[in-house]
């Protein structure tokens, strides 16, 4: 019962939208489908364009109606979709019987995620702000630390983020920027505090600044030989790292 990797990936990682299927099974309406699942009728259909652009055939055959929002059925692979989900969701509820080994469930998620950006913290969602088109997204990382992401609401709607929800805060290197520790931070910027690691010096081009924040994550920030000379930068030295929240991309491992 083969399926695309990154459709599998997606029913272990995000069981809320592959759940989807079966309120559409049940429903046969795509609005209804929404309701039932918790979703906006917007996020609904992009779940569903989601999951047809990952699967290899189409799991979801609709027709645009009126004042329903159209009908909606399962095609033969998105019933094959349901029944292989139903199946995990069983194995699932006997391997995952207790809290612990469903943290243990979300660890692998995490470590298994693998992203283009060299900066990666576990944090949980402990606020929303609602800024016009955007949301404030405020999240605790490991230790009491916090940071925010700005992200449109539609992302976070389509992460169907709410406080508690964990998240992987994504921070490319070149995005951060070394301050001393004496140095206002730019208003409205993340910014944490930590201690230089190692510098690891390039022929060509910025060096690698690698930072240990207290509660035990390094980041690792790019920085031209320039700026570190202005910082008098050197291994063990505190250092500020900030970041716009604009900056920060979020994933949903789990």
């Amino acid at each position: 019962m083969s399926l695309p990797a990154s459709l599998s990936q997606h029913i272990i990682r995000r069981p809320q939208r592959i759940a989807l299927l079966g309120h559409i099974a049940e429903q046969g309406s795509i609005t209804r489908a929404a309701k039932a699942a918790g979703l906006s009728y917007k996020a609904a259909w992009d779940a569903i364009d989601e999951l047809n652009n990952l699967a290899q055939k189409p799991l979801v055959e609709r027709s645009v109606g009126g004042k329903g929002g159209g009908g909606a059925r399962l095609t033969p692979e998105g019933e094959r979709v349901l029944r292989l989900y139903q199946r995990l969701q069983a194995l699932q509820a006997e391997v995952l019987g207790s809290d612990e080994a469903a943290r243990d469930f979300n660890l692998l998620g995490r470590l298994m995620l693998r992203t283009s950006a060299r900066n990666q913290l576990h944090g949980q969602v402990i606020a929303i702000q609602a800024q016009g088109r955007n949301d404030l997204i405020r999240l605790e990382l490991p230790g009491g630390l916090t940071l925010d992401a700005r992200i449109t609401h539609d992302s976070t709607q389509r992460l169907e983020l709410e406080p508690g929800v964990e998240v992987v805060a994504l921070i490319k290197a070149g995005w951060l920027e070394l301050l001393a520790t004496d140095h206002a931070a730019t208003p409205g910027h993340n910014c944490l505090s930590g201690r230089i690691e190692t510098i690891l010096d390039a022929d060509d081009g910025p060096s690698e600044v690698r930072i240990i924040l207290p509660n035990g994550p390094v980041l690792c920030a790019l920085a031209q030989p320039a700026a570190l000379e202005a910082l008098d930068a050197v291994e063990g030295q505190p250092i500020q790292v900030q970041f716009a929240p604009g900056n920060v991309l979020l994933g949903t491992p789990a």
